[in-house]
């Protein structure tokens, strides 16, 4: 059955269309006989969970609340988060859910952000980047960075690197998750370009760079990091029908919607991740879809702009915009 469900992993990756729809979902987990979807018992755990008002992250929010994490909701409005937290502890029964209110975009809220999780919690578990959406036209943040490039970039990153102490002093590895994109493989790697301008700029191309600066960034990090510290994982959910999905492509809504995934379906792998102490904690670094490791590149074109150089460029852009504490790199920098 093993060497059945490769051949079929492979054969459901080649069109791209029915690896991201809930077929894709489907057939992998009867042929990888995935367990329950909620993950065994988690008490005693902190999980952290940005963007978590809708959608994948609520739905990944939930699914850890239920299985007895402590979960901290982050969120930039103070009452849609304050409300998404009710809504996870009545679904799971759990009265230990908090909300932690920031704007990821603002790097100044991060850091106060980090500083009041770190006194109110001592040590974390989990950390998933989940924040971020696709927007129609270009905004600025009051450092006058693009609010994607911000919210799914700089902030997690500044809040990674301030969050790595309480990450690393548990009785196992911490792990940072960040949610990404297939939108990703469209577009290759950007750094003196990341961020668009008003005349230039397009809501889904730039989400395309952010979604493959964070996936770059994931790799980077794991470099950096020892892995009996912290272990750090990147996600494509499939095509999944969130709130997200419906405000920002509608067109793509409508002709999919009998195939998209729901959320629950989107966000499995993110709390399998979370959640699970074997194959997530053995490797650090990893683009997962489906509980399976994933190449970052589909076409040459995007592989060929991933070099070294590019990589080490971005690692220092994003270090210089953040003003993060970062730790020192290893080795060279090789692309995949």
């Amino acid at each position: 059955m093993s060497n059945l469900a490769d051949v079929v992993d492979r054969l459901l990756e080649v069109p791209i269309a029915p690896s991201f729809t809930r077929i894709g979902h489907d057939i992998r987990r009867r042929l990888d006989h995935w367990g329950e979807s909620t993950p065994a018992s988690l008490d005693g755990r902190v999980m952290v969970v940005t963007g978590a008002t809708s959608g994948l992250g609520a739905a990944t929010a939930t699914r850890l609340a239920v299985a007895g994490a402590t979960v901290v909701l982050v969120g930039r409005d103070a009452a849609r988060t304050g409300r998404a937290a009710a809504d996870v502890a009545a679904h799971s029964g759990r009265s230990v859910v908090a909300p932690v209110i920031a704007d990821l975009s603002e790097l100044d809220a991060v850091r106060a952000a980090a500083a009041e999780l770190r006194d109110r919690f001592g040590r974390l578990d989990v950390v998933v980047h989940n924040a971020g959406a696709l927007l129609a036209d270009r905004r600025s943040t009051s450092t006058g960075d693009e609010a994607t490039v911000a919210s799914q970039v700089l902030g997690p990153f500044l809040l990674t690197s301030l969050l790595l102490p309480v990450l690393s002093v548990g009785p196992r590895p911490g792990r940072v998750l960040t949610m990404s994109s297939g939108g990703m493989y469209s577009t290759g790697l950007h750094v003196t370009d990341l961020q668009m301008t008003v005349d230039t700029y397009r809501g889904t191309e730039q989400y395309a760079r952010a979604k493959r600066a964070q996936v770059t960034l994931n790799e980077l990090w794991a470099r950096r990091v020892d892995r009996s510290a912290v272990v750090f994982h990147a996600v494509h959910p499939g095509w999944a029908d969130t709130p997200g999905v419906a405000e920002a492509l509608p067109t793509f809504r409508t002709i999919l919607r009998p195939l998209l995934r729901t959320p629950d379906q989107g966000a499995d792998t993110m709390v399998w991740l979370a959640a699970d102490d074997g194959d997530p904690l053995a490797t650090s670094g990893g683009f997962w879809l489906d509980r399976r490791c994933r190449t970052i590149h589909r076409l040459g074109s995007t592989r060929r702009s991933d070099t070294p150089a590019r990589r080490r460029q971005l690692w220092d852009l994003v270090v210089a915009r953040t003003g993060a504490d970062v730790p020192p790199d290893p080795a060279p920098a090789t692309a995949p």
